[in-house]
């Protein structure tokens, strides 16, 4: 078995025994024009950065005013957190707090209310 399948295999048992945990989300401040976290579509999803150790800051794009629901996918493509949240319309800035997680590949993915994916990214903690 090549390394990569034992560390795959390693981070899926580890989420199996440590089961599903809440990752919490807080609202900060509204996103800085010409950052890293601008979203020239109208519904998006973007992270910071691609390697996240126990947090990162991410992007929210709405079209419209609504509730969603921000789901972390394994490896494995098992739901390992979810967070439902207000958004409003336009650039929604909040911090995904990862510490909980361990070290793997995660997408994480915005879903409207009819449980509808409207953007998914990729993201490596480290």
């Amino acid at each position: 078995m090549n390394t990569m399948r034992k560390i795959c295999l390693i981070a899926t048992m580890a989420i199996l025994f440590v089961g599903c945990t809440k990752t919490t989300f807080i609202t900060p401040q509204p996103p800085i024009a010409g950052s890293e976290l601008k979203i020239n579509s109208t519904v998006g999803i973007k992270l910071q950065s691609p390697f996240v150790t126990s947090e990162v800051a991410m992007n929210v794009k709405s079209e419209t005013a609504q509730t969603v629901t921000i789901k972390i996918f394994d490896i494995s493509n098992r739901v390992v957190s979810k967070e439902t949240m207000s958004v409003k319309a336009g650039d929604n800035i909040v911090k995904v707090y990862t510490s909980a997680l361990p070290s793997s590949a995660y997408r994480i993915g915005l879903f409207d209310a009819n449980n509808n994916m409207l953007a998914i990214t990729d993201f490596n903690k480290i």
